[in-house]
């Protein structure tokens, strides 16, 4: 009976001994992010947002543990992104994006602007030929005049036919450029620190391309990354935002910000332009506009 209660007593050491590896193994696993790729040509858009939320992830692996971020294989439309975020499971686990209540309902949105809100602040990609007609313009009235070219889908256009502007809708972010070139519209509105660089990237291609440099148009428009609303969801959510919230108290987000866009910010010479706002009457209550540390101001660039 001894040898037998000895017998047992190892066989549930050795069971427990397994059970705190496998324990150890799990709690010690890397948590693994993986974002889109949503082009195949030319596009930078996102490099800034995939260094910021690196950045997140290694301020918290003291208390979080290793990550391994990555980007999926296959190429994605915006439409794509989201549904392959809502399987479960999907091809990514995390997208960046201009918020909008669609996307907060399906998604859980990391309510932190991750570009301090610089999208809300619109340059014009117009033909350099209507350049004149664009550094008349006085009022939003006056830019009403004129047709925009926005992306199919994007919460861009639910914003600007809710201010009585007329919208073209282009299927592809590629072929937007060449709508502008061809007159299907007359200006690309574009992000503040994208109108200066897409005309960098893609001015050879497009020669008739401008940036129309009086105007300045704002709307109210975070752009948040995005998870599951799932138990894995929620976890990276709790570990991106312990992150972000460490980056703007040490000042490192804001570092980004300026390593990534400072230069653009500052050949747009955006204090410099006439300010003309519109509302977003889509945007969340949830908002963190009180939180004056997360937006950027470019009339005092800071």
């Amino acid at each position: 009976m001894k040898i037998r209660a000895e017998h047992g007593t190892s066989i549930r050491r050795s069971w427990a001994a397994v059970l705190m590896l496998l324990w150890t193994a799990c709690a010690g696993a890397a948590t693994v992010v993986v974002y889109p790729l949503t082009g195949a040509g030319i596009d930078s858009r996102y490099d800034y947002d995939w260094a910021v939320l690196r950045t997140a992830l290694l301020k918290t692996v003291a208390h979080y543990g290793a990550f391994e971020m990555r980007q999926s294989q296959t190429t994605m439309s915006a439409q794509r992104v989201t549904q392959e975020l809502a399987n479960q499971p999907g091809r990514i686990n995390i997208f960046v994006r201009a918020t909008d209540p669609d996307l907060e309902q399906q998604f859980l949105p990391i309510r932190l602007p991750v570009d301090r809100g610089l999208l809300s602040y619109r340059v014009f990609l117009v033909r350099e030929a209507d350049l004149p007609r664009f550094a008349a313009v006085r009022s939003i009235d006056d830019l009403r005049r004129f047709r925009v070219g926005q992306g199919k889908g994007w919460i861009d256009v639910d914003i600007l036919r809710a201010a009585q502007f007329q919208v073209v809708e282009g299927s592809t972010y590629d072929g937007l450029f060449a709508m502008l070139e061809a007159k299907r519209f007359d200006f690309f509105s574009r992000a503040a620190d994208e109108a200066t660089r897409e005309y960098d990237e893609r001015h050879t291609s497009n020669p008739t391309m401008a940036v129309e440099s009086t105007l300045l148009l704002h709307y109210p428009l975070p752009r948040y990354f995005f998870v599951r609303r799932d138990a894995e969801g929620k976890l990276l959510a709790e570990r991106i935002t312990a992150g972000m919230e460490m980056m703007i108290r040490d000042g490192s987000l804001n570092e980004l910000f300026y390593r990534y866009k400072g230069g653009i910010i500052e050949r747009a010479s955006l204090k410099q332009r006439r300010l003309l706002t519109i509302a977003n009457p889509s945007l969340s209550p949830e908002t963190p506009l009180s939180r004056s540390e997360l937006w950027y101001d470019p009339l005092h660039d800071k």
